[in-house]
């Protein structure tokens, strides 16, 4: 099975990422256009957090509050479940899973090179079963 380096090299967009003083309604408004589930929240070139639909669906919308008029920081997850590039595409389903999560920063020395999205991991898997199951019918038809 691919590493993470390896989906996020096949990936076709850079990393997408938001200030924690945006407004949610600016860091809404590039998930919309990029047509994304999160971004990553960096301060500087550190790790802040992560922001999701979910946390705006849970923290905003719930709340009566106001997209224009909410931060990001004030509702963003902060603290985010991240992987390594080595780390394999199972070991993320399994850790996506356990932790309840859509989305994975993956960090390189404390750096953030990229995100992989469940869709990413479920797209893998699904490849990889499809190239064994044409290997076994190749075997079986041989």
């Amino acid at each position: 099975m691919k590493t993470i380096q390896e989906i996020l090299q096949a990936k076709s967009h850079k990393l997408l990422s938001i200030s924690p003083d945006a407004s949610v309604f600016d860091a809404l408004k590039v998930m919309a256009e990029k047509e994304v589930g999160a971004l990553v929240v960096l301060d500087g070139e550190r790790l802040a957090g992560i922001f999701s639909e979910r946390d705006y669906a849970r923290k905003v919308i719930l709340h009566g509050k106001s997209s224009k008029d909410t931060a990001v920081r004030e509702i963003m997850t902060h603290k985010v479940v991240c992987v390594r590039p080595d780390q394999s595409v199972e070991d993320c389903m399994a850790l996506m899973t356990d932790k309840r999560v859509r989305h994975l920063p993956v960090l390189e020395d404390k750096r953030v090179i990229g995100v992989i999205s469940i869709g990413d991991v479920v797209k893998e898997v699904i490849s990889e079963q499809k190239f064994m199951i044409e290997q076994l019918e190749h075997y079986i038809h041989s």
